[in-house]
């Protein structure tokens, strides 16, 4: 069954995340650079969610806002930047 994912960008920052009871126990996070571009710097999972592959939906949700909104993405985080690697589907939104 599906997370539901959330999305905030407070500022020049901005995550998607998975909470549960106000716990924050996912996120994948990034930094603007422009108002087209973003740089994926980080994705966390809580060891209780590991292996439900939460990080894959964190990046989903990041991919389909990406595309609404035609933002370019850097990914610098060793996991998302895997997970461009493996799946041509979504390297669409890579600068």
């Amino acid at each position: 069954m599906p997370h539901p994912i959330q999305h905030e960008e407070p500022g020049p920052t901005g995550a998607f995340f998975y909470e549960l009871g106000g716990e924050r126990l996912a996120e994948m996070t990034y930094s603007r650079t422009n108002p087209s571009l973003i740089i994926i710097d980080h994705t966390g999972v809580d060891e209780r969610l590991k292996g439900q592959g939460v990080g894959r939906e964190l990046l989903d949700a990041l991919v389909a806002w990406a595309r609404e909104t035609q933002t370019r993405v850097i990914a610098l985080c060793p996991f998302a930047k895997a997970q461009f690697d493996k799946d041509p589907s979504i390297r669409d939104v890579l600068k």
